[in-house]
């Protein structure tokens, strides 16, 4: 059954010297198409540069990364919506509020975040939400917008029972489960165990969580296959019975 990384960094500089190889390899093992997520104005042109060489099965997102608003977000913003005219995307992303390496920009990061929200409901394209010590900061904007029509993922999602509960309860979410699901340290398992493989898509965010047992080293999406082992074994059933129904949660989610 072939199976879909739905957030992978694939135009990242780490992989500028085997990029095509690392490709392959993922090809070779199942993976049928890899979604990119970009993370600022810089990142648009090699991203595209690869969904333009792989067209259909590396595809690409538009959308601003927390981590690069600054004081000069808005014209970043700029720069990506007037891409919406220039071609197809399969998402807003990676978008969202990260708390954990600079609270200077909190402001700004919500103003993006909502305003990219309602790109997702122009184009009719769900989102792709990058959340690090923030849960309260997203569920506090998305309690106060209107998600009608909107869906999306919880990108590499890291929360509690709790969170899972409540990112779960809006109805129009998925989780985002990758590497972090086979670390030793983690009860990641235990939180999402309750609510079943029709709430997950399965991601890398290669270059980085790498799964076990080559944690600490380079990502790729050819490492799907240790994170649907992880899911099988958790779920207490097969890797096709994964690979399946998270399949099929990300065709349509994503409109693949």
């Amino acid at each position: 059954m072939p199976i879909i990384d739905t957030h992978s960094h694939i135009y990242a500089t780490q992989f500028n010297d085997d990029r095509d190889a690392m490709i392959q390899r993922a090809f070779e093992v199942g993976v049928d198409s890899i979604l990119m997520p970009n993370i600022d104005v810089d990142s648009i042109t090699p991203m595209l540069d690869i969904e333009d060489k792989y067209p259909g099965k590396c595809i690409s997102m538009m959308g601003l990364h927390p981590t690069s608003v600054d004081e000069n977000y808005k014209d970043q913003l700029k720069i990506m919506e007037a891409w919406f005219d220039k071609r197809k995307f399969c998402a807003i992303g990676e978008v969202g509020i990260d708390l954990y390496w600079d609270k200077t920009f909190l402001s700004q990061q919500i103003d993006a975040f909502i305003t990219q929200i309602t790109w997702a409901k122009k184009y009719r394209l769900p989102i792709v939400m990058h959340v690090r010590d923030a849960f309260d900061e997203i569920f506090q904007v998305l309690d106060k917008v209107n998600l009608d029509g909107i869906t999306g993922v919880f990108h590499s999602f890291s929360g509690n029972a709790e969170q899972a509960q409540k990112a779960l309860a809006y109805g129009c979410f998925k989780l985002g489960i990758g590497g972090v699901l086979t670390f030793k340290n983690t009860n990641l398992g235990d939180v999402i165990k309750k609510h079943g493989l029709n709430h997950l898509v399965l991601e890398t965010d290669a270059p980085y969580l790498t799964p076990m047992p080559f944690r600490g080293k380079r990502n790729e999406p050819a490492y799907l296959k240790y994170v649907t082992a992880k899911l099988a074994e958790l779920f207490e059933t097969n890797v096709q019975e994964v690979e399946s129904i998270t399949t099929q949660n990300a065709k349509q989610l994503f409109n693949l």
